[in-house]
């Protein structure tokens, strides 16, 4: 898929009708001097006028855990996962409450909904999640959405807004996600220290270099641009193309939306997965991997067949049947998912079987496949 000409992509951008707007930590709180509730209520404003305009906007916001540390005086972000947890409980009321103010104002109904990796990788949690959405949607309700950082734990956390912003993109199928931060967008080299670097204004999401020029997270929030241009590529699984702009211009949603050339914009290469395959492609925890020779691997990406056991060399982890997996190269790069139809035993035992033979070494067969090709998602 060819990469649109700038103004064309901005364009498309301009027309497309659902959004995924994510807000910053740095942006929500002022630097961390409490919430800007100037700042806050100018978005609001702009969502308020995309709305009226048709436009379905969905709002992904940070600021709880900077929130909850300037109510209780905290200095320093704390580390240890009961205190984090404890300053968002405690910043997520304030946040809540002003998002909710400042709609009101607007004549617009808002809902808080509070997201876990869990809700996300279960099928079942990840339908209600779905499902839920777009009825606030077709309501005419603007979702303000969070991690769940008070419930969450370390193994289970998504770890950063802007991952959950991908996320909830391909689980409404936006058309956009656009991530506000306090930087003007990606640049080719870090602005503070290179007095000669560039800003990207449009790249394909699936450019390679791009991680190369992003920097590490900031102080405030979770994480950085690094994180941003993940959070592209993984919007881009199901079509959305994604704009990190300056949420610190006059009116950047507005002047999004009429097509001004503003930040980066990251734009997919590949035409939308399915819903079920952006699932699995999505998902942060895997259970085991499966090594695949050269012929496997060629396979599974250019001629989107099923795994077969004759094409695996290497078994990892403790997985059971239905279980989410990893498929690695021989370099030890990931290039699929999918949910296996053996358990780790079982697969090290048939690895390099022909599927015919699978029988005669389990003394049974469930599957022919190792994964389907329905239940499989290339990365």
């Amino acid at each position: 898929m060819t990469l649109q000409p700038d103004s064309q992509a901005r364009k498309s951008i301009a027309q497309s009708s659902r959004w995924v707007v994510k807000i910053g930590s740095a942006l929500i709180t002022n630097k961390g001097q409490g919430l800007d509730t100037q700042a806050i209520a100018n978005w609001a404003t702009q969502i308020a006028q995309l709305h009226k305009q048709g436009k379905q906007i969905l709002l992904v916001s940070s600021g709880a855990v900077a929130e909850g540390m300037a109510r209780l005086n905290l200095q320093k972000r704390p580390h240890a996962l009961h205190e984090l947890q404890a300053v968002a409980a405690v910043g997520q009321m304030g946040l809540i409450e002003y998002y909710e103010s400042c709609f009101k104002a607007h004549g617009i109904h808002t809902a808080q909904v509070l997201l876990t990796h869990e809700d996300l990788s279960n099928r079942q949690r990840y339908l209600n999640a779905r499902s839920t959405l777009n009825t606030l949607l077709a309501m005419g309700v603007i979702p303000v959405i969070n991690e769940n950082d008070t419930v969450a734990t370390d193994e289970i956390r998504l770890g950063d807004n802007d991952t959950l912003g991908a996320l909830v993109s391909n689980l409404v199928e936006a058309d956009t996600l656009v991530i506000l931060t306090d930087q003007s967008g990606l640049y080719d080299k870090h602005p503070g220290k290179h007095d000669d670097a560039t800003l990207i204004t449009h790249a394909s999401s699936a450019d390679k270099n791009l991680l190369d020029m992003a920097g590490e997270a900031g102080t405030l929030g979770s994480g950085g641009m690094r994180t941003k241009v993940t959070a592209a590529q993984r919007a881009a699984r199901s079509g959305a193309s994604t704009l990190i702009a300056s949420g610190e211009l006059d009116e950047v949603l507005l002047r999004i939306a009429a097509g001004e050339q503003l930040g980066t914009l990251l734009s997919p290469d590949t035409g939308a997965i399915t819903a079920r395959k952006q699932w699995l492609a999505n998902q942060l925890n895997v259970c085991g991997q499966l090594i695949l020779d050269a012929g496997a691997s060629k396979a599974l990406c250019h001629s989107g067949v099923s795994l077969l056991a004759v094409g695996v060399t290497g078994v990892h982890g403790d997985f059971k049947r239905g279980d989410l997996v990893s498929c690695l190269n021989e370099q030890g790069q990931e290039i699929a998912r999918g949910l296996v139809n053996y358990s780790a035993d079982e697969a090290a035992s048939i690895k390099g079987i022909a599927s015919e033979n699978i029988e005669q070494v389990l003394g049974y067969v469930d599957e022919p496949e190792l994964i389907h090709r329905d239940n499989l998602a290339l990365l």
